[in-house]
């Protein structure tokens, strides 16, 4: 079961959505630790280890989307999982989320059903049987165990779906991975992105390598060559 021994912090300024979504959750067996605003969720976050964090976009003090690139900047919240809780519905503020390190996001006004739903599938991705085999290509190290990757031996700092995306596409060189078969392997389909996600995730990739090692195959999709 996906809840079992989970810890889950929900940092939200709605008092009423806390109640509802901490209900279900701890209903659902999870351990639920909740904040109310974005710096008390960072302390809360480093004191409590939670397996996934639940950030509403808009609140007050640290948005969710600081909090979580502050959190993604320190290696021990590398893998935590991150669900953002949005009222926007523009694609904007979505891409910009899952840019900064989130796993998936939740449009408000907010069903239990389908944030359980997306939590529980979160759960079940990370529980899947890890790759462990160590790519190395060139001068391009990439270790899914310790989730790091070094060029040239040193480190670069790649966001979850960052790492992610690069392994997947490095683990076939050559290999053209069609757009539907990168959101499926690296967001799965239960989560619902569109192509312009890939598309920044891409571009940060090819900044953060300082490599020209991922090809663009126009209306197709793309392939690793170093």
């Amino acid at each position: 079961m996906e809840s079992k021994g989970k810890k889950i912090l929900i940092a939200d300024d709605e008092p009423d959505i806390l109640e509802i979504l901490q209900y279900n959750l701890t209903k659902e067996g999870y351990d639920v630790i909740t904040a109310k605003d974005g710096d008390e969720a960072i302390v809360k976050a480093k004191i409590v280890r939670p397996d996934l964090i639940i950030l509403d976009i808009m609140m007050p003090k640290k948005n969710g989307v600081e909090v979580c690139e502050i959190l993604r900047s320190q290696p021990s919240f590398k893998e935590t999982l991150i669900l953002f809780l949005t009222a926007l519905s523009d694609e904007g503020s979505h891409v910009r989320g899952l840019e900064m390190g989130a796993d998936d996001y939740v449009t408000k006004p907010i069903s239990p059903k389908v944030l359980l739903s997306r939590v529980n599938a979160l759960f079940r991705r990370v529980n899947k049987e890890p790759e462990d085999k160590i790519l190395k290509v060139e001068n391009l190290t990439i270790d899914p165990a310790k989730f790091e990757v070094t060029v040239e031996g040193k480190d670069v700092t790649l966001a979850k779906k960052e790492f992610e995306l690069l392994y997947l596409l490095a683990s076939r060189p050559g290999r053209v991975f069609l757009r539907n078969e990168i959101l499926n392997q690296v967001w799965g389909n239960e989560v619902i992105v569109g192509d312009r996600t890939i598309d920044v995730h891409i571009r940060k990739i090819r900044q953060k390598l300082g490599l020209d090692c991922i090809t663009t195959v126009k209306g197709v999709g793309y392939k690793f060559n170093l």
